[in-house]
């Protein structure tokens, strides 16, 4: 038992305690370096894996941009008329329908027009009646002044016999043969004979300013007929209902023995080889809308340039709206009635960073966005300028050459990384 106590009480080696010691510490490294494996194995697996043929990845680079606001807009026929009816009617005959190409001229529908007819007829006797009138006006003006001339002609002729007989008083009366009250009655008649010759000149004068502005007065009567009668001409015809150009019949009142009112719209032609489009923007870029700027129109995948024609300033719920005519108003991707996106053109930047424009964007401002490196896509603060309708400038943030996600990522919106397979 002793012997056996000794043998227990020995002590082990220190070699042998520092290589046991070594061995715990090589088993706890190897376990921590197994989890920490595992847990960037896990972390690794539990990232969102996205397909990037799903995504549309732009590449940085340098170029110009053509910087522009978006609107939008609805192409229309380049040219089109309402023709309204000009009288209150009913439609007897219909001579075409919609769709039906017409040329000028084309009879569209007749309208009942006796009564206008008759009104026209009973204008054209009245014309007729002031025309006999204006006659016997100026024949009654020049009859009067006639008369009138004829008394100062025969006054004169007195006078001039009064002023014989003072000159021969007045010579009697220097021989002696004559008296004084001879030669003061020859002048009172002289001057008596005077004052009649100018009260007639006098009244003369104001007879012919009298009856030039009777005449003036019926002439200036007679011009408003004629131009009543003119309109009453003008309406009949244009109730005759023809097309006004050569067009395609887009409308037509098809309605036979129904009645419309005057001003009331009775059809519509267009020209369906022309176009422009009627476009809406909001007023925040009411300044930036301006009569012969530059626009891109965009249909589908197809890019028209054009230029602002016409600009309404009253904004209407937010918005301005302008008409814009194509450079090619007959571009076969045109059609009435499609719906088109719309670039104002505002100026130009040259040699600046840019990415695609992609449905993320939104205006100037900071932006996460998602780089793509390796089989990883890293998100990054960034900071965006102007954009067109393809490309947004690039203020900071990004690198010549980097590969940037820009197709709609909101939905991974706070993650820092994600995976691309």
């Amino acid at each position: 038992m002793k012997a056996d106590n000794q043998t227990m009480d020995r002590q082990i080696p220190v070699s042998e305690q520092r290589r046991r010691k070594l061995k715990r510490w090589g088993i706890g490294v190897a376990i921590a370096l197994a989890v920490l494996a595992a847990g960037a194995w896990l972390g690794t697996q539990m990232l969102p894996t996205l397909n990037r043929k799903a995504l549309v990845i732009s590449e940085v680079d340098r170029g110009t941009i053509d910087v522009s606001v978006s609107a939008t807009g609805r192409v229309v026929p380049a040219f089109e008329e309402t023709i309204t009816s000009p009288i209150s009617a009913q439609i007897l005959e219909v001579y075409a329908h919609s769709g039906d190409s017409v040329d000028v001229g084309t009879p569209l529908l007749r309208l009942d027009l006796q009564s206008a007819e008759l009104d026209y007829a009973k204008a054209l006797d009245e014309r007729e009646i002031r025309r006999q009138q204006m006659t016997q006006l100026k024949a009654n003006i020049s009859t009067q002044l006639a008369d009138r001339k004829m008394q100062i002609e025969v006054e004169e002729m007195k006078l001039s016999q009064l002023e014989a007989q003072l000159r021969n008083e007045l010579y009697l009366d220097s021989l002696g043969s004559g008296t004084r009250d001879r030669v003061r009655q020859a002048e009172t008649a002289l001057r008596t004979a005077q004052l009649q010759l100018a009260q007639l000149r006098q009244q003369y004068e104001k007879e012919q300013q009298v009856r030039k502005a009777d005449l003036r007065m019926q002439q200036l009567q007679d011009g408003i007929f004629e131009k009543g009668l003119s309109e009453k001409r003008r309406t009949l015809d244009d109730a005759k209902i023809r097309s006004p150009r050569r067009a395609t019949l887009t409308y037509i009142n098809s309605e036979v023995g129904g009645t419309i009112g005057a001003g009331q719209k009775i059809a519509v032609v267009s020209d369906l080889s022309h176009f422009k489009a009627e476009c809406e923007i909001s007023d925040n870029h009411s300044e930036r809308v301006r009569v012969g700027g530059a626009v891109i129109l965009r249909i589908g995948k197809e890019r028209l340039p054009g230029t602002i024609n016409t600009v309404t300033p009253l904004s209407q719920s937010g918005a301005i709206t302008f008409t814009v005519v194509p450079d090619d108003m007959s571009h076969p991707r045109l059609r009435s009635g499609l719906r088109a996106e719309v670039f104002v053109i505002t100026s130009i930047k040259d040699d600046v960073l840019r990415i695609r424009n992609g449905s993320f964007y939104s205006g100037p401002g900071d932006y996460t966005l998602f780089i793509l490196e390796g089989d990883h896509l890293l998100s990054r603060k960034v900071k965006l300028g102007e954009c067109n309708y393809d490309y947004i400038e690039v203020v900071s943030g990004l690198e010549q050459g980097e590969q940037v996600v820009v197709s709609d990522m909101q939905k991974y919106k706070g993650r820092e990384k994600l995976r691309v397979d």
